[in-house]
């Protein structure tokens, strides 16, 4: 259906001709977004010559991001090249003389078009919203990007679509990991911001042919990350949430600006730890970060990495320092840095292994389970390497 927003009482009669039918007339802008709310069937708005230019922008530029499939027309008595840019620039798909009814039929023909083809690749146009979560330790060398690469490469496997992000800006290590040759990068996304859309994070992603996994690598140029502003983060995870079911996040081992973004919208924070005393203080570090930050405790989980190690500290030593629950544990195994060599995600390598069973079903419990996937059997787990304290 289409939204003709429009002052006059008379507007629908007059673009009847290009409109056709199944258009409903609002005059309050605020009842926009509302209607569009309430009704998922809308896939057009067309605003009148007479509202302001201003409005039609801010309506545009907020749609954009809730609802990329979204088409906007705005119609104007005069075609101005300062106001087409404006407009062009907030996400209005085009502009049209208010007096040329075969132009806009055409324009409403093509935006049309677009809705029916960015519907078929957002999952946002089928009613679901994409999860955002970020993997962190406070300290290096435990695994993390590991844990990243191997649970963005499962949840891809399972057909969900997935996006990685590497936002260890400086120094990231999710494409060497999968053996990528990446095109394009984080600091690409600069560009379009204030005008980033689902063909925009399309344009800079590189796939991952074994699993069917999207990465948006980190910078080739450590240099590049003083370049990448904070709030293009933020654009980028909102944007994603809406064309991906999961967007995992790969962090570097500190509370960079870019990092306390993807906290703030992420939907499951997986903290790391290991079994040596740094480790934990560091991570004990982070729990009262999140905890200042306001993160609610359901919303993340600790998975202790190389669980098995035999350094004369158990799990139970972990809980008792960070005053947390495990909620999962991966065994320590040497086939891990053999399929990190050879770029090779070990949920995939190494289907059978302990360490791919515990990855699966941290992936299968915390992550499916927790955002309303139905698993078959019930996700029961193998081997006992889990331990859910929730």
């Amino acid at each position: 259906m289409t939204i003709l927003w429009d002052h006059d009482p008379g507007a629908l009669e007059t673009y009847a001709f290009a409109l056709g039918s199944g258009v409903e007339q609002i005059q309050a802008g605020p009842r926009i977004s509302r209607a569009l709310g309430e009704d998922g069937s809308h896939t057009l708005v067309v605003i009148g010559p007479d509202i302001p230019l201003e409005s039609a922008c801010d309506l545009a530029e907020q749609e954009r991001v809730d609802r990329p499939e979204l088409g906007v027309i705005l119609l104007r008595h005069r075609l101005d090249v300062n106001a087409l840019a404006q407009a062009l620039r907030s996400g209005v798909r085009e502009v049209v003389q208010a007096d040329d009814l075969p132009a806009l039929a055409d324009a409403v023909r093509r935006s049309e078009a677009l809705t029916v083809q960015l519907a078929g690749h957002n999952p946002a146009a089928a009613g679901r919203d994409g999860k955002v979560i970020t993997i962190f330790s406070a300290k290096g060398g435990v695994g993390k990007t590991t844990l990243s690469t191997n649970l963005a490469a499962y949840l891809a496997s399972t057909g969900a679509r997935t996006l990685l992000v590497d936002l260890d800006l400086m120094f990231g290590d999710v494409a060497i990991s999968l053996q990528l040759t990446p095109h394009s990068s984080v600091r690409d996304v600069v560009a379009m911001s204030g005008h980033l859309d689902v063909q925009g994070i399309a344009s800079v992603v590189t796939t991952h042919e074994s699993s069917g996994l999207h990465v948006i690598a980190a910078p080739p140029d450590p240099a590049d990350a003083d370049r990448v502003p904070s709030h293009v983060v933020v654009e980028l995870l909102r944007m994603a949430r809406t064309a991906y079911d999961y967007v995992l996040v790969d962090t570097p081992p500190s509370f960079t600006e870019h990092v306390l973004a993807a906290f703030d919208l992420s939907d499951l924070t997986v903290l790391i730890a290991t079994l040596d005393i740094p480790a934990i203080k560091n991570l004990r570090i982070a729990i009262n970060t999140l905890d200042t930050l306001g993160e609610a405790k359901d919303a993340r989980c600790i998975v202790l990495n190389r669980a098995d190690t035999k350094v004369g500290l158990k799990p139970d030593d972990v809980e008792s320092a960070l005053k947390e629950s495990i909620a999962a544990s991966v065994p320590n195994s040497l086939s891990v840095p053999s399929s990190i060599n050879r770029g090779v995600p070990i949920v995939l390598d190494d289907a059978r292994g302990p360490v791919a069973v515990a990855i699966r079903e941290l992936a299968d419990i915390q992550i499916r389970q927790r955002f309303g996937e139905t698993l078959p059997n019930g996700a029961k787990r193998s081997f006992g390497l889990l331990r859910s304290k929730r």
